[in-house]
């Protein structure tokens, strides 16, 4: 997936993050404060936005010729992670249903792999190609 995949995701991502954040706080403002779940949808939109920035991050990492497994889970780990997690806090804050709460965390870990993969992506060194080179020059002008 070198064709910019994680940069497009982390872009959709962020821009899913503020419409939820914006629909939770003025669109659903009455509903989310006659359950008493305010807090618990501005924490799901808070951590959307948080790994829509890391997808970035991910995809800016594939921009620069970073590749491998640690990358790739990185950015699958996030992603997954913020479906569970932000998703359950989401569907929970709408419906009440406190079970959801247990399969939160399980994003959660989710989420920590992704970080934890991501800096271990970002630590690897990569084969870079000077850009004289890469155009064919030689290092004497």
């Amino acid at each position: 997936m070198n064709d910019g995949f994680w940069l497009r995701i982390g872009a959709v991502w962020g821009f899913l993050a503020v419409a939820m954040g914006a629909f939770g706080a003025h669109g659903l403002k009455d509903r989310l404060t006659a359950l008493d779940q305010t807090a618990n949808f501005h924490t799901a939109a808070q951590y959307h936005m948080y790994i829509a920035l890391a997808l970035v991050a991910v995809g800016l990492l594939q921009a620069m010729g970073r590749s491998g497994t640690a990358l790739s889970v990185a950015g699958w780990s996030f992603l997954i992670g913020s479906v569970i997690f932000s998703g359950s806090l989401y569907v929970l804050s709408l419906t009440g249903l406190k079970w959801l709460g247990a399969i939160t965390p399980i994003g959660g870990v989710a989420i920590l792999v992704g970080w934890a993969a991501l800096a271990v992506a970002a630590g690897r060194s990569t084969t870079e190609v000077p850009v004289a080179a890469s155009a064919g020059y030689s290092k004497e002008f």
